[in-house]
Formats: structure tokens, sequence, C-alpha cells
């Protein structure tokens, strides 16, 4: 994947009104912030300046606030994001619900976003070659999962929520055919980012800076 650096900007910035917009709204209404940046902003930069276009996520709670940081990237690349949900009593009516609530902020993005209902090990292997993924760790057969996973080969990331993970991504496809390089770092508390690279490379340093100044 090629960086870039504008990209990762723009993403990044999106994202970063599209919070304080939401949140601004729930502080109207006397409830407490519903979206918080923190690791939103800095995903969202990363799949926009490595110019993602496939993006999968995997969540058991349905539209989540990384959902809505991986479509502002895919609207930055001109990608889709998958959002791949377990099957549920009423998880129709959740997400429904769950639209609504986002409804005001993502009218736009919503062209880029489809959400798939039902068993997540199975539904995942529909992605081939995937360039950026989501996981929520708390998903129960996480490990199946990794195992079934179909990255870019010559370059994706995976950020897994990993606090209740029995086994980390990296640690699962570090051997696997046709992955060389992988490289497992911490984001976050409790947030891991693996990067997959046949050669090992991912640009120079410089390449992959970004810069963004806050004037309020």
């Amino acid at each position: 994947m090629e960086w870039s650096s504008q990209d990762a900007t723009n993403a990044y910035l999106n994202t970063l009104h599209l919070c304080k917009v939401k949140n601004q709204k729930r502080s109207l209404e006397n409830r407490p912030p519903l979206i918080e940046p923190e690791c939103m902003e800095l995903i969202s930069a990363l799949a926009a300046g490595n110019q993602a276009k496939l993006m999968v996520e995997v969540t058991t709670q349905g539209i989540s606030s990384l959902t809505i940081a991986l479509a502002v990237a895919a609207k930055q690349t001109g990608g889709r994001v998958f959002c791949i949900v377990p099957h549920r009593e009423n998880i129709d009516k959740i997400i429904c619900r769950q639209l609504e609530s986002y409804d005001h902020i993502i009218a736009d993005l919503k062209k880029v976003m489809r959400i798939v209902v039902g068993d997540p090990c199975e539904l995942i292997k529909r992605y081939r070659k995937m360039d950026f993924a989501v996981i929520d760790g708390k998903f129960e057969d996480h490990v199946k999962l990794f195992k079934n996973i179909d990255m870019d080969s010559k370059g994706s990331v995976v950020v897994v929520n990993s606090k209740v993970c029995e086994r980390s991504f990296g640690e699962v496809v570090r051997g696997k055919k046709g992955v060389e390089s992988v490289v497992t770092l911490p984001v976050g508390e409790g947030m891991e980012l693996t990067r997959i690279g046949s050669s090992g490379r991912w640009g120079n340093k410089k390449s992959r800076r970004f810069y963004v100044v806050d004037e309020n």
C-alpha cells in the first residue's frame, strides 16, 4: 500500500469533526458522550493513509464508533466498509436504532457502508485480500475467525480489541503461507495493531508522517 499523508490527515480531521458533532448533540440532551475520539481518529487515519479499499469490521455490538471511523476513511479512498455482526435476537431492530442515532452525521457515509448479519467465521470468507480489518475481541470464536481472515499479504492492517482475546491475531497468522512479515504493536488501552507485508517494507518513516494543527 502506498502511504498518503494527505488522505490520512483528511480522515483524521473528518473523524474528529464527527466525534465533536455527535457528542455536542448528546451534551445538549444531557446524555454522556457516545463517541470517544482517541483511537477512532488514529484508525481512520491509518486506513485512509494506507489507501485501503476493502475494509471489514467484525463487531459484537452492531454499528460502532469504529464503523464510522472506517466509513470516513473509505469515503476518502473510494473504498467500501463491510460491517459483520453476529446474529442474535432483535439484532435488526438494534441496528436500525443505531443507524437512526448516527443518521445526522453519517448520511453521506451510508453509501460506502454495508451491514451483514450472520456467522462472522463464515461471512469473513467472502472477502479476499482485505486491506484493513477491525475485529472485536469479544467475539467468542475469535481464534477461528483469525484463521479464516484473508488479508492482503503484500500490505494490510488488522486492529483487534485484544483485552479479552485468548490469542493475539499476530500469533495466529505468523508463519501462515504467503505471510512473510508480521509486526504487532499495542494501540491505546487494550487494542492491538498488526501490520502484514510480504516484503516487510511499509515505506520510510518520513513518508508515513502526517501533521494536525488544532487551532481551537
